[in-house]
């Protein structure tokens, strides 16, 4: 269930009067109203500026979570399908929380500040339901809290995001996937080297109330390189040219991360995580179904939810994500298909009563820069 305020209105981000003022256009998502794009730019014009130059997000509605404790971290990681063990503090990891079944209830960025301390992000629609499952979990000197609205999140995406952050007064040019803590404004700021855009980039988590001042601050500091608002919309096909997984449509309770080719953010080895029955079963038996990265022949554009097929014509799968590359200019596409079918097999999709020709690749479908250095 998608979450709403007390009075069941929407929910705002701390920085909406902001989007307002910029002529965002916008968006429900997840129970929040969000900026999809902004008044003079647009979609294409906001992929362009993280792809080149640098753009910034407004992700508050993201999910947070703390999890602390004697021996918060080892607890976490009989839950989560990575590996927390092979990380330090000051490291994040990309994983997931499974259901019993193998499903995936969420996907998530975990960072560890101490073996007795893990910050999560979960996405916005979970985060109620990933806080439950750990807290039903946690031994008794084990605290979950939801800090779902403590905390404000802006993504500073693009290779130029170093300047940008240096700029402000931040730290930048940390390794990927690590966090530190800095000052800004008397107030705690943690610089995360994450993102969702496939670019080098930053993600700033901060108190809630602070967002406006540092809003404000990384665009007053990123007008000399071009710095541009970014919206949903912009997310969404930058994360898809990358083939990174939307919770709820390319992962979810129905489908596995066996089927969603994240084998990778699983800790085979470890004893146990939500789901590891099922999971090392499936994966020991050969998933029937696979996530794969279908490119467009011709001028063809994917929806969600459009069927894919083999080229008898018989049907073998659903577009799960699909949208036009604003970079290569052609239509992409996530889509759940047969286990069979290889890459550079060419496939049809159904798009406005026309079949329409595609081409497996495997995502992602551009070059991705987060380990610029």
């Amino acid at each position: 269930m998608a979450q709403t305020s007390e009075t069941g209105e929407l929910l705002k981000s701390p920085l909406h009067e902001r989007h307002v003022a910029a002529g965002a256009k916008f968006a429900t998502f997840s129970g929040w109203t969000m900026p999809l794009e902004y008044a003079g730019a647009g979609v294409l014009a906001e992929h362009a500026a993280v792809r080149n130059a640098v753009g910034i997000f407004d992700v508050s509605h993201l999910g947070k979570a703390a999890i602390t404790g004697l021996g918060a971290a080892d607890f976490v990681n009989r839950c989560l399908t990575a590996d927390l063990a092979k990380i330090a503090p000051g490291q994040a990891q990309y994983t997931l929380i499974c259901d019993q079944d193998g499903g995936v209830v969420d996907d998530m960025i975990a960072y560890l500040k101490s073996p007795d301390e893990v910050f999560l992000i979960p996405n916005a629609a979970n985060c109620e339901r990933v806080v439950a499952l750990l807290s039903n979990a946690a031994p008794t000197d084990i605290t979950v809290v939801n800090q779902h609205r403590d905390f404000a999140v802006l993504a500073v995406q693009g290779t130029l995001s170093d300047e940008v952050l240096s700029a402000t007064g931040l730290p930048a040019g940390h390794d990927y996937m690590t966090f530190v803590g800095a000052q800004h404004d008397e107030t705690q700021v943690t610089v995360c080297r994450t993102g969702y855009t496939g670019e080098r980039g930053y993600e700033l988590v901060i108190p809630a109330d602070a967002a406006v001042s540092m809003w404000d601050a990384v665009l007053a500091a990123g007008e000399p390189y071009g710095l541009q608002p970014a919206g949903l919309g912009a997310r969404d096909t930058l994360r898809t040219e990358m083939g990174y997984p939307l919770h709820g449509q390319d992962i979810s309770p129905t489908i596995t991360p066996v089927q969603a080719r994240l084998g990778w953010a699983v800790g085979w080895k470890k004893e146990t995580f939500f789901g590891a029955d099922a999971l090392r079963a499936e994966r020991q038996a050969g998933p029937k179904r696979l996530l794969r990265g279908l490119r467009a022949v011709g001028r063809g554009i994917p929806r969600p939810g459009m069927i894919v097929r083999s080229p008898d014509g018989r049907e073998i799968g659903t577009v799960t994500s699909g949208t036009y590359s604003p970079t290569l200019k052609i239509g992409i596409a996530l889509a759940m298909i047969e286990a069979g079918p290889n890459e550079n097999d060419v496939v049809t999709v159904d798009i406005r009563n026309r079949q329409e020709s595609f081409v497996i690749i495997k995502p992602p479908f551009v070059t991705p820069g987060v380990r610029e250095t």
